[in-house]
């Protein structure tokens, strides 16, 4: 294991030292282990790295807001271990990572392995909803709740020690970290793209997995040009803990047979460093390994930079802040007649006003507060509440805004700006059951 630098991330090697280097991605809230399965295999024929994301593992909690940022952060440590061209396979978040790979730096890329991925996951609102929940109740709700996301009912039961281990593995995850990769997902949108993936792929996704489905599977095969579908049967979102032996029986052929050739390099293997024992996916009882197969393949010019539009930006930036639910709803309900006027608040306030770098978003969030208190629009007040929260108010620090205007907007005023934040603190901070 080795602890680098806050611009790159934690990994380690296993496997030969002069093979073809292929990474293995973690999921959210996971560490390198969920693949502890698919290594042995795996390193007869690769050198295999495996990171940790920021915060995850015991790694330093240096968080990364976005897709981008991470893989940036991967680059870096594989230009400072001189490899240059590898496989990839990226489980949900990971996958993010892999596409974004596969769509800027297609060059680096031998081959893809999406798993459990989507171009799209979930919605914006959802993402950052789940950035309140931890900010406001920490990571116990998240962890308690993760092993119905991530296992089959049925798995779950017969396997406690590992539902117990994915407990553990999201309770101890840095909540900055966790917080700053949902808002990478919820930044997260490659659907527009997917055409321009040029690198061998296959798409792996549990038949029961109620997160990223397959149906969202589909949509990367329908998008991506040389993509193949495997699905698992008897697997929900974590297959590659749920059912190994077929996740790796997959990975294996799919590695072995479509690693595209590039140009002539020098060896990319680097001196493996020594394993340290950390918490390792329990071991599950043998079980049949379902049968999956890979189902067969589906058969922009630079422009000068320009000063971007203030409606894109504000349409952006308002969607970040109020939420795509409030934002579609003032949208669709404006109409010809007030068409002009929502035109009008996107491209001025958000786009001009809100993107300005003078004052951060929570600081901008207590003035707005402040502002609406003062003039008695309380309408406006709780989604303005939803706001300061998802930039990062924590319910303590709302309350002690809305004190501060009860001495300068009045009693009366703020009184009735407690009610209303108070309804929305409960409804967006309660965790789900």
């Amino acid at each position: 294991m080795s602890e680098t630098p806050p611009n790159t991330l934690q990994y380690r090697f296993d496997g030969p030292e002069d093979a073809p280097v292929l990474i293995l991605g973690p999921s959210l809230g996971t560490t390198w282990h969920m693949w502890d399965r698919q290594v042995p295999e795996l390193a007869k024929q690769w050198r295999v790295l495996r990171f940790d994301l920021p915060g995850h593992g015991g790694s330093p909690a240096h968080p990364a807001g976005s897709v981008p940022e991470l893989a940036a952060r991967l680059l870096d440590v594989l230009d400072g271990l001189g490899v240059r061209r590898f496989g990839y396979a990226g489980c949900a978040f990971g996958g993010a990572i892999g596409i974004e790979l596969a769509l800027r730096r297609p060059e680096r890329l031998a081959s893809l392995a999406l798993v459990a991925a989507s171009p799209r996951f979930g919605t914006a609102d959802e993402f950052r909803q789940r950035g309140v929940i931890v900010r406001t109740n920490g990571l116990d709700p998240i962890a308690r709740t993760s092993p119905g996301r991530w296992f089959t009912e049925e798995f779950a039961t017969a396997q406690p020690a590992i539902t117990e281990w994915a407990v553990q593995m999201v309770r101890t995850t840095d909540p900055g970290c966790y917080i700053a990769a949902c808002e990478a997902l919820a930044a997260f949108d490659a659907r527009a793209e997917l055409g321009r993936i040029g690198v061998p792929t296959v798409v792996l996704v549990g038949s029961d997995d109620q997160v990223t489905g397959p149906a969202e599977a589909r949509t990367l095969v329908a998008g991506i040009p040389d993509a193949r579908l495997a699905v698992v049967p008897g697997a929900s979102h974590l297959v590659p803990v749920e059912q190994p032996g077929a996740v790796t029986d997959l990975l294996v052929r799919h590695f072995s047979t479509a690693w595209q050739a590039g140009p002539a390099e020098p060896p990319t293997g680097r001196t493996a460093l020594p394993a340290v024992p950390a918490t390792p996916v329990p071991a599950a009882p043998a079980r049949s390994a379902p049968i999956a197969e890979i189902a067969p393949a589906a058969v922009a010019p630079a422009h000068p930079a320009e000063r971007p539009d203030p409606y894109d930006t504000g349409i952006k930036l308002r969607r970040e802040v109020l939420g795509d639910a409030h934002v579609d709803r003032a949208l669709a309900q404006a109409g010809e007649f007030s068409g002009d006027f929502q035109d009008f608040v996107t491209r001025y306030a958000w786009g001009e006003i809100w993107d300005r770098p003078g004052l951060d978003r929570r600081t901008r969030s207590c003035v707005t507060l402040t502002a609406l208190v003062a003039g008695g629009h309380l309408e406006d007040l709780a989604a303005h509440t939803r706001a300061a929260l998802r930039n990062g108010l924590t319910p303590a620090e709302i309350k002690e805004v809305l004190l501060q205007a009860a001495v300068y907007c009045g009693v009366p005023a703020a009184g009735r700006a407690f009610e209303v934040a108070r309804q929305v603190v409960q409804e967006e901070t309660t965790p789900e059951q």
